[in-house]
């Protein structure tokens, strides 16, 4: 009995490998007349036993059905990653085996798949449709692991398509990886069209060079993208209310880049986000004593020092940002918000009086003080309009100024000038 058991066994196994090589021969014929649907389900039909066939059959099978799912580039995105992987196998396969029957084959198809990704990946970028061409960017990646550019655009076009879970997925990976982008880029000029073209590596720039096509062969060195990636990992946390996973994600770029001073700012800005305001402050008078000369720094600490209630230090910031960037409207526009916020005091002191002799002399001081202020305010509000004319806010202010101030003509000039921007 066990012979026959044994043997029933065996004659069972054997029906199995000439069912599953009939699916491949059906396959094969699908796949040459184009018709990829029939190829797709006899790859399936097989694809039962191919864990237990011979590394021949194994290759042959992930070939087929590589071909089937990528059906000459017409494919799904789903079927598209499935032909991805199938080739990878085949490659795996043979590489295991020694024996390359196909491998050849298969970095031809990739190479054509490769350049049809990043094809439709920069067509879709063109028209604005973020979420293909991340699609495309990522197959282009997957197909060509080395080039981890592909998936950093991947992951850059799925935060602009708001894909925020698929680019947290790929930012995620290019930090496990260790990409930073760091590198050369070779760089040479068109001759015909006159434009600078970046090439895959020196090689390809100076065979084109070499062939009359371009001139004036250089080299740039690009930025590390690390703290980048690291500032929309945490970001994006952020955004889904995983707080401690973004600050943990900017503590572990910090301890490996404690001298960046981006990675101060993002870590700063997503302190902010989470309404850590002094862990904020402590961070931007961190990032102040490396960059001392950036008036933007300078201006951050003034408006939170303003929000804090500190109109002393917010106004020495202020005029910092100012005194390094002659020209920031914003800071001489906080000024005059500054000086126009004692204001709210000598009103409520101002009716808060009564009607003796010492309330209305006490009264005549706080209006001379009110109106020092609106002059005091004056310059900034003028600057501020003189270096950012369409804001409308400030010129509004103005003119109430001139008003409470009686100077008639500046205030015709400046309602004229506000009735102008509201009917824009």
């Amino acid at each position: 009995m066990r012979k026959q058991a044994i043997l029933a066994l065996a004659m069972l196994v054997g029906s199995l490998t000439f069912a599953q090589k009939d699916e491949l021969k059906s396959a094969s014929k699908a796949i040459k007349q184009g018709n990829f649907a029939d190829a797709k389900t006899a790859v399936n039909q097989a694809e039962s036993m191919i864990a237990s066939a011979d590394d021949k059959t194994q290759a042959e099978f992930y070939y087929l059905k590589g071909q089937a799912y990528y059906a000459n580039g017409t494919a799904s995105a789903a079927d598209m990653s499935k032909a991805i992987e199938s080739l990878n196998m085949v490659e795996k396969v043979e590489k295991k085996s020694g024996k390359n029957k196909y491998t050849d084959d298969v970095k031809t198809i990739k190479g054509e798949m490769l350049t049809s990704f990043l094809t439709k990946a920069n067509s879709a970028l063109e028209a604005k449709d973020y979420s293909k061409s991340s699609v495309y960017f990522d197959q282009a990646y997957r197909m060509s692991p080395k080039d981890t550019l592909y998936l950093y655009y991947a992951a850059s076009t799925a935060v602009s398509a708001q894909d925020y879970d698929t680019s947290l997925k790929m930012y995620e990976e290019l930090r496990d990886l260790g990409y930073s982008g760091a590198g050369v880029n070779y760089v040479a000029t068109n001759k015909e069209t006159g434009e600078v073209e970046s090439f895959d590596n020196k090689n390809m720039r100076d065979i084109s060079v070499k062939a009359g096509t371009h001139i004036a062969p250089s080299q740039k060195k690009t930025e590390s993208k690390s703290a980048e990636i690291i500032k929309n990992i945490a970001l994006i946390y952020v955004s889904q209310d995983k707080n401690e996973k973004a600050v943990e994600a900017m503590k572990a770029a910090r301890a490996e880049n404690p001298d960046d001073l981006s990675l101060i700012l993002t870590e700063a800005n997503v302190q902010l986000k989470m309404g850590n305001r002094e862990a904020f402050k402590k961070l931007m008078e961190e990032a102040t004593t490396k960059d001392p000369k950036n008036p933007e720094l300078q201006y951050n600490l003034g408006v939170i020092a303003a929000e804090s209630g500190d109109a002393v230090a917010a106004e020495k910031y202020y005029n910092k940002a100012i005194a390094l960037d002659p020209g920031y409207a914003d800071a001489y526009n906080n000024l005059a918000v500054l000086t126009l916020g004692k204001e709210e005091s000598i009103i409520e002191e101002m009716n808060g009086l009564g009607n003796s002799a010492a309330d209305n002399k006490r009264y005549d001081e706080l209006k001379k003080e009110r109106e020092d202020l609106y002059r005091n305010a004056i310059p900034y509000l003028e600057k501020t309009l003189e270096l950012k004319p369409d804001n409308i806010s400030a010129a509004r202010t103005l003119m109430n100024i001139y008003s409470a101030l009686g100077e008639t003509d500046k205030f015709k000039a400046m309602k004229s000038k506000v009735e102008e921007m509201e009917n824009q």
